[in-house]
């Protein structure tokens, strides 16, 4: 069993709902996200070109932030999933270094809020409780590895039954994004990288990333 993403850029709108989706999910604090959709142009007018890129943490099957951490927090699991355990993370952030797609996060003012100067949101407040962070360990995105332990032990099937899908997956409004195991060959998520080529990204970092694009 390995989790894996596809997501097909066509039908990717850029309106941000993933993102927005994952920041509710995890109570991600302001500027801090696990997620980024990322927008351009090319081309000069008349003939210009909208560019919309989906990021976020590859889950590399050769994860290069996991060698380097010192403390063993950077970890990588069975299933594939790459996250960090706060309780062992210094703040080194020699993972954010050696990340070669830039998407590892230092989590640095425990202190900022969305409005400044007056109180915090109920939903802040809450996130403090139920999904505390800590300050000075690097944050980033976990596959919503929650939601498919306990969707797993519901005997729900991850990318398949909502409540065992990432957060993202299930709040896309276009279905640009699709969520399954890559070692199952019949999973739907094998079938659309097959059919559609799906490709990682920048392969030739040779870290053999759990994301596949799809143009």
């Amino acid at each position: 069993m390995k989790w894996g993403m596809a997501i097909e850029q066509k039908r990717c709108v850029g309106c941000y709902e993933c993102v927005l989706a994952c920041k509710a999910e995890h109570f991600l604090p302001p500027e801090m996200f696990w997620n980024r959709v990322l927008i351009g142009e090319k081309g000069k007018y008349p003939s210009v070109t909208k560019l919309i890129f989906n990021v976020r943490c590859n889950q590399c099957a050769d994860p290069p932030c996991v060698k380097v951490c010192p403390t063993g927090a950077s970890q990588q699991r069975e299933d594939g999933i790459v996250w960090v355990d706060e309780d062992k993370c210094v703040g080194c952030s020699y993972c954010v270094i050696a990340c070669p797609y830039q998407m590892r996060t230092m989590y640095e003012d425990g202190n900022a809020q969305y409005f400044p100067g007056q109180e915090l949101t109920e939903h802040e407040k809450i996130g403090k409780t139920l999904y505390p962070h800590e300050v000075g360990v690097v944050q980033k995105c976990i596959f919503c590895k929650e939601r498919i332990d306990e969707g797993l032990a519901k005997g729900l099937t991850p990318g398949v039954d909502r409540d065992a899908t990432p957060a993202c997956v299930i709040s896309c409004p276009t279905k640009a994004l699709h969520f399954g195991d890559l070692d199952d060959p019949y999973s739907e998520i094998n079938r659309l990288i097959k059919e559609k080529k799906g490709e990682p990204f920048h392969p030739e970092y040779d870290t053999q990333p759990s994301i596949y694009y799809i143009d």
